[in-house]
């Protein structure tokens, strides 16, 4: 294993910590998927999949509002989930 040093804000590190532990999980198990998940979406885009026929089938099976802030309601989900925290705010 390769050691990495990096420098994050004490609040991050304090909640991360207490989510890792929480999870039964350490940090840098955490910090190694977070880097493979950006990583291997990476090489997704390069491969450009397209969608299943079953994937095709579902789209417009959902409705959502014109004006729907797709990323705005993730953010809010995130905070939900994980605490105000880890907002970067």
């Amino acid at each position: 294993m390769a050691k990495l040093t990096l420098s994050i804000d004490p609040v991050v590190v304090s909640a991360a910590k207490k989510y890792a532990q929480a999870n039964r999980k350490s940090l840098s198990m955490i910090v190694e998927n977070y880097l493979k998940s950006l990583t291997y979406s990476s090489k997704l885009k390069e491969l450009d999949l397209k969608p299943t026929p079953i994937v095709d089938s579902l789209k417009g099976s959902i409705k959502v509002p014109k004006d729907f802030d797709f990323k705005k309601e993730l953010e809010k989900a995130l905070i939900e989930k994980h605490g105000e925290g880890l907002s970067g705010q």
